[in-house]
Order: C-alpha cells, then structure tokens, then sequence
C-alpha cells in the first residue's frame, strides 16, 4: 500500500485558507480573486448562470494550488537479505548421559535433561539460521534436517531421550552424518565451504562407528567446516540411576566418567572451533553463549522509496477549470444564456 504526502506542505496550506478568502470577498462585496476576466465572473445575481465562473475559478485555483503541492505516492520497497549459518547439532544419546550429576534447584537431573533447555534457547536465539539435528550413540542418525522451522526444531529437541539408539559412542559417525548434511545444502566461495559449523556435544569416548574421529576431523578441516565441541559431565565417579524391570528409578550407582577431552580439544583445535568444558548448567550455557557470539549473523538490507508523481492529476483539470470559467465569463455566453 502507498501512501499520499505533500512535497510542499506551505501550497497546501494556501488551499486550506481558501475558504477564508471566499468568507472575506464575500463580506467586502469585491472580487479578490485576482485572475483572467475576473471583473466578468463577478456578478451580484444569484442566478446559477452567474455563479458557474465563480464556483469554476475556485475549483481550478485549488487545484493548481494542490498540484504545486506536489502530492506524492510513496511506496516504501525494503528488500532484505539475510546471511545466516548452516549449524548442525551433534548430540550424544549414549547411555552415560543419563548420569545425574546436574543440578536445577537442588535437584539431581541427568546430563541431557540440563542440555536440552540450553539447546533449544539456543535455536531460539538464532532465526536467520538454518539448523539441524543429528544424534549419535552406537550408530549416527539425523533427526532434523537443516530447516528455518524452528519451532518445529524445538519439538524434535524435547523428544531425545537416553537410550533411543543402541549403545555405545560414536563420535566420528556424528561429525560425518553432519558433515553429509551441510555438504547437501553447501555454499562455497573459492572452493571452500562457507557459513557453516558444527555443535557436537558428547560426555564419553569414541568406541563405535565406521568413521574414527581422526577421518572425521580430516573430513571437516578439508571443507572448511569448524566443529565446535562440548564435554559434558563431571570428572570421576558420577551418580548413576538404578532402574528395576518397570522403569522406576529405585537408587544410585557410582560409575566413573569417561569422557575423552583431549580427543575433543583435537577436534576442535583443527578444524578452527573451539572446546568447552561444561560441568554444571553454568557451563553449559556459556559454551552455547561462547559458540553464538564466535559465529555472528551477518546482514546484508537495502531499502528505497518508489514515489509517483501525482502533479498532472491535479494541475489539467484546474487548468481545465479555469478555462470552462474563462469561458462561461465571456459576453457572447452571457448573452447565449440571456436569450
């Protein structure tokens, strides 16, 4: 939709004072129009003949004086382009990760309940980016492809769950589906993958899988893809839930925590990422806090006006009325309308 403006607003106010100048020459009884054949228009008779130059005049004079306002029609054309990143989310769903060593106001929850809402405001904090989820455990799957729909995104999150895939850790098959994934919608300058990173989040060591993390690493390094990488859990022995034949929680175990950092620090240390340690739920969100301030958005906006000129609607017909009046004020149409 276009809007209606005035270029110059002070004509605009002269058409406004119009009928102040009609009220005034009315009361003086003299004309104070000061235009062609003036003295002709003016006539004492309240015959409607008569008043045609009159009434002629006014309408032509205010619409010279709206056309040299010059109205406009403005449409305001944005075009927007945004650049945003291609990110996928490598998720651990070992076993392990039902460890209880987190904490949310003083209760124990395990590592991929403290994860979870981390990741999710995460997505939320970047629109302008496709993201997508793979989970790994014994084998390497996608659960989301790269997509805008965040919302959507945020559901498939809240659905991961500890032991959906068979056990085990395999931390080269996740960075490979990933890889996979963000080859499948590239974007490359020079030969090199652009605009692209990957999350991969475990708190194990490698022990399953087609790909070593090693091949992985060289896979990535050579498209140009970081991977930022993210240790979860604490150091030694771990409270570890205890589950009878239903399912229901019925104590703790203590196992000792195997995460492989050095492996992680490699990963990310070659392929220009970086590693966190993410302890606590603290830790956590600083990571993904780290991670989004390292890997900015970028925006690329041009704006501009498309206007209209609307000057020729309104000066031919004034100039059209102010001939008809020139007209109808001659003798020779004073003397036709006599007759």
């Amino acid at each position: 939709m276009g809007n209606l403006i005035l270029k110059d607003p002070i004509w605009f106010a002269a058409l406004l004072a119009l009928p102040l100048l009609a009220w005034l020459r009315g009361r003086r009884r003299v004309p104070v129009l000061l235009v062609p054949f003036a003295a002709a228009w003016h006539r004492p008779s309240l015959a409607s003949s008569a008043r045609w130059p009159v009434g002629l005049a006014a309408l032509g004079l205010a619409l010279l004086i709206a056309a040299l306002a010059r109205p406009q029609r403005v449409e305001d054309k944005r075009e927007v382009h945004s650049q945003g990143y291609d990110i996928m989310l490598a998720i651990d769903l070992s076993g392990s990760m039902l460890a209880e060593d987190y904490e949310r106001n003083g209760e124990r929850i395990n590592r991929l309940q403290a994860i979870k809402p981390v990741i999710q405001a995460f997505i939320e904090d970047r629109p302008s980016d496709r993201i997508g989820i793979v989970v790994f455990s014994g084998r390497a799957y996608t659960l989301a492809p790269l997509t805008f729909d965040h919302e959507w995104l945020a559901k498939q999150t809240e659905r991961l769950r500890p032991g959906m895939i068979e056990d085990g850790t395999a931390i080269g098959d996740g960075m490979g589906v990933s890889l996979t994934r963000l080859e499948q919608a590239k974007r490359e300058i020079g030969g090199k993958r652009s605009g692209a990173f990957i999350v991969l989040l475990t708190d194990g060591v490698n022990n399953r899988g087609a790909l070593t993390p090693e091949q992985a690493t060289d896979l990535a390094k050579s498209r140009n893809v970081p991977v930022y990488t993210i240790g979860a859990g604490k150091d030694g022995l771990v409270p570890f839930p205890v589950m009878d034949d239903r399912g229901n929680k019925v104590g703790y175990q203590r196992r000792m925590s195997d995460l492989d950092e050095n492996a992680l620090r490699e990963i990310s240390e070659a392929t220009g990422g970086h590693f966190f340690r993410a302890d606590d739920i603290g830790t956590v969100e600083g990571a993904f806090k780290a991670i989004d301030r390292a890997q900015k958005i970028e925006f690329q906006s041009k704006s501009y006006l498309v206007t209209t000129e609307l000057f020729y609607w309104f000066a031919l017909p004034g100039i059209g009325a102010l001939a008809l009046g020139a007209l109808f004020a001659r003798p020779l149409w004073r003397q036709e309308a006599a007759a």
